[in-house]
């Protein structure tokens, strides 16, 4: 009997190993709940960026990442590019750049998740959409509708995406990185405008994309009709009034828009850090979990990728990684402090739905507690142009505009949206290399000869765009420019015709190709006239349905002068010669060194007009110095609603001057660049520059709420509260070397332009000096010891600095 009692414990105590080892399925892989996606069981509050990986260089991607990491993030997002994986069709690209696989183990490598968003249409300002162009020719397509051509061609391609992520092991229910995948992409507006056979297409992409069987939830951004299981989730600069279309969905914003993207001839938006951080706090407060930004590293848009059309080439999006994948401060710092106090009330929001309570007409208290989750709390001012105090759990808590203080144990505030105290750091482009170029050229225009006397007779041209350039008898005439507002071209000029035969050739130029809009791929570009010679003897000569030849691309681009192999091929004119005339349609190349040092470089091209860049080969992308408008530009105040007009900069200045040259498209010597120049432009000032942080600003005020502070009084003990302090740091390799300014007491103005306020502490300098000259990075606490007196008792002080680093 003994040994029976025995076995029946042994196998009791078996049967409850197994049932801790075998989870129910739910609590394995990545599902989701009402609240969160839930990876293995847990709910997480995820922190997401956009990194696209054609966007930057192999050799960039693991500092982009491992910055990322560092930044707070949880997860990476990036689309799929198609027309870059499959130029041609069934011809497949996945080196270099495309290398989508290296990418996404290097984002699995710094212990990241991964959001994959295939599409495969993927806007992004990318040309086409990210569409092939050999697909606009399949015979019978309709792009993103109910039409079998289209279906299958998306299919093959999504299918060849996820047969390559599961043959990786990338999904997370083979344990890589995935998490989540997207098929379509913004399909809202498209989905009500093609009516019924929208609705079909929906149905079918989401029921294609769950049999491919990943082991990850699919979603659908901006489309609230996304069929189950398929999330819909928000994409825009706010997304606190959005919620899923089913109550079992949880609440994610798959796009919140750190900026804007330029366009040439257009100012440059930038969103105040502020706004940003007040936004996603929002966010979350409304039972939001996941939440990417759209970009976290923008990049650049090489070669011909960009659309629009008129996108830059630059596609730096003012995001908290700037295009040369230098942190851009203070945005980088303040999210990071941001998502440090998210994460602290993370068990408490996965545990609980938020209560609302008013604090007054314009503020509100947003509490979640739980006896499991704790207690977190979110205190709102929306007021856009005061300061209000509020009481709430019976203590007063001073908010200002436009902003949300986080409490993750309902009583310490530890990050306020409006109270940044990260540094700011002030970049400048600053010569590589003092030696001139020596140019060579190219001249594809052949020799002018005019009628120049007498009335001329004029030409009108109409263009469906981007640009066009007017040649009559070999001779440049005019160039005309569309806009992204109106890319149509209505061109009417002098046309300088001689007796005897007249030769007109018309150039039409693509700025990105369209990637957004329906039925995009029947939008026309170039020239499709009419085309009429007015004023001569018989009025007018309709020239449209004339014998016109066509020539498609430059000679130069198909005798590979872009290369160093194909430059041998031409003979070029020497030094002075090739830029004295400064003439449009002009083929350059100059060859340089290497410039010592690791910091980003760039090309100043302010000299020159419109064209394009090559670097060893390799397509920098279009250049063009349009300028922008002079009056849109006016003082941001981050307080209120953003749209791109409300901060803007750049204005009267070249929209695109720089032009990013990755470090790994360089040798150490003789590295060949060449420049096709279509308008006219000095080739002589071109310039190869370095990006800098050329000084470093804090501003912080004695009262900054501290992360280090968020415990304090919970466990009913004494502590030392934490006081504020400023922190400055160069970049590595360089030091503080002066202190430009230096103010403790009530200091006005912003970084740059610092002065004295009514109240200042003498000793101000002398303590920043001590502390952090020669240092590359530095701490001071804001405390009246450290500057020796209270200069002005019972007035809240502030701690301004500049300093400088090299």
């Amino acid at each position: 009997m003994a040994l029976m009692g025995s076995s029946r414990l042994e196998l009791s105590l078996l049967l409850v190993l197994l049932g801790a080892s075998l989870l129910p399925e739910s609590q394995c892989g990545v599902t989701f709940d009402k609240k969160t996606i839930v990876i293995n069981g847990q709910r997480k509050i995820l922190i997401s960026g956009s990194i696209h990986y054609p966007r930057s260089t192999p050799d960039m991607w693991e500092g982009l990442v491992q910055k990322a990491r560092d930044g707070g993030l949880d997860v990476i997002q990036t689309y799929v590019f198609w027309n870059g994986h499959e130029p041609s069709p069934g011809n497949y690209n996945f080196e270099g750049r495309y290398d989508l696989v290296r990418f996404i183990k290097t984002v699995q490598k710094a212990g990241l998740y991964a959001h994959l968003r295939i599409g495969p249409y993927v806007c992004a300002e990318w040309n086409f959409g990210g569409f092939p162009v050999w697909l606009k020719f399949v015979p019978g397509i309709s792009f993103r509708t109910d039409n079998e051509p289209f279906k299958n061609a998306m299919r093959g391609f999504t299918q060849k995406i996820v047969r390559m992520m599961k043959n990786e092991s990338l999904f997370e229910s083979q344990g890589g990185p995935i998490i989540l995948s997207q098929i379509e992409n913004e399909y809202g507006p498209e989905s009500r405008a093609f009516g019924p056979a929208g609705r079909s297409y929906v149905n079918w992409a989401a029921k294609m994309a769950v049999e491919m069987d990943t082991g990850v939830p699919w979603v659908m951004c901006k489309e609230d009709d996304a069929p189950d299981p398929v999330i819909n989730t928000c994409n825009g600069f706010y997304c606190d009034d959005f919620a899923p279309n089913k109550p079992y969905k949880p609440s994610m914003w798959t796009e919140a828009w750190s900026g804007w993207f330029t366009e040439f001839g257009g100012t440059i938006h930038e969103r105040p850090v502020e706004d940003l951080a007040f936004s996603v706090a929002r966010f979350i407060l409304k039972g939001g979990s996941f939440v990417n930004y759209y970009m976290y590293h923008g990049g650049t848009n090489f070669g011909r990728t960009a659309g629009g059309p008129f996108i830059t080439t630059s596609y730096d999006y003012d995001a908290p990684i700037d295009e040369y994948g230098l942190v851009r401060e203070p945005k980088y710092g303040h999210l990071k402090e941001l998502h440090r106090a998210i994460k602290l009330c993370e068990k408490a929001l996965v545990s609980a739905d938020p209560t609302f309570t008013s604090l007054g007409r314009y503020q509100q208290a947003h509490v979640f507690s739980s006896q499991a989750g704790g207690c977190a709390a979110f205190l709102e001012n929306y007021k856009t142009d005061s300061y209000a105090r509020v009481i709430f759990n019976n203590m007063h808590y001073d908010l200002p505009p436009w902003s949300i203080g986080i409490l993750p144990d309902c009583k310490n505030v530890v990050f306020n949206t409006a109270k940044v105290a990260a540094q700011t750091s002030l970049m400048q482009m600053s010569t590589a290399n003092s030696e001139s170029l020596m140019w060579e050229s190219v001249d594809v225009n052949p020799n002018e000869g005019f009628l120049r006397d007498g009335q001329l007779p004029s030409l009108s041209v109409q263009s469906a765009g981007h640009a066009l350039h007017v040649f009559i008898n070999g001779q440049l005439s005019c160039s005309a420019f569309g806009k992204r507002e109106n890319r149509r071209i209505a061109y009417t000029g002098d046309a300088n015709l001689r007796a005897g035969t007249n030769k007109l050739a018309l150039l039409s130029v693509a700025v990105g190709l369209p990637n957004v809009g329906v039925h995009y791929e029947l939008w026309s570009t170039g020239v499709l006239g009419p085309v009429v010679l007015h004023g001569i003897d018989e009025g007018k000569r309709d020239l449209t349905w004339q014998k016109w030849s066509y020539q498609i691309g430059l000679k130069g681009e198909s005798m590979n002068l872009n290369s160093v192999e194909g430059t041998s091929s031409v003979e070029w004119m020497q030094g002075s010669l090739a830029v004295q005339t400064q003439q449009p349609m002009t083929w350059y190349k100059a060859y340089f060194d290497a410039p010592a040092g690791d910091e980003p470089l760039a090309l100043d091209m302010a000299s020159m007009g419109k064209g394009q860049i090559w670097i060893n080969g390799e397509h920098i992308g279009r250049y063009w110095t349009a300028q922008a408008p002079k009056e849109d530009c006016n003082e941001c105040n981050y307080a209120g609603t953003y749209r791109p007009s409300k901060c803007q900069s750049g204005c009267s200045q070249p929209t695109q001057r720089w032009y990013h040259v990755p470090s790994s498209w360089l040798q150490p010597t003789k590295n060949l660049m060449v420049v096709f120049e279509e308008l006219g432009g000095d080739a002589t000032k071109i310039a190869l520059v370095k990006r800098l942080v050329s000084s470093v600003c804090a501003d912080v005020s004695e009262s900054h709420p501290m992360i280090k502070n968020w415990h304090i009084g919970n466990d009913g003990k004494p502590e030392e509260v934490h006081r504020p302090k400023v922190h400055l740091h160069c970049p590595y390799g360089r030091t503080i070397s002066a202190i430009k300014f230096a103010s403790f007491g009530t200091p006005v103005g912003t970084c740059g332009s610092f002065e004295q306020g009514a109240c200042h502490t003498p000793k101000s300098y002398y303590t920043l000096e001590k502390r952090c000259m020669g240092q590359g990075r530095c701490a001071v606490t804001i405390t009246n010891d450290n500057f020796g007196q209270d200069p002005c008792p019972n007035v809240l002080k502030r701690l301004a600095v500049e300093a400088v680093c090299s």
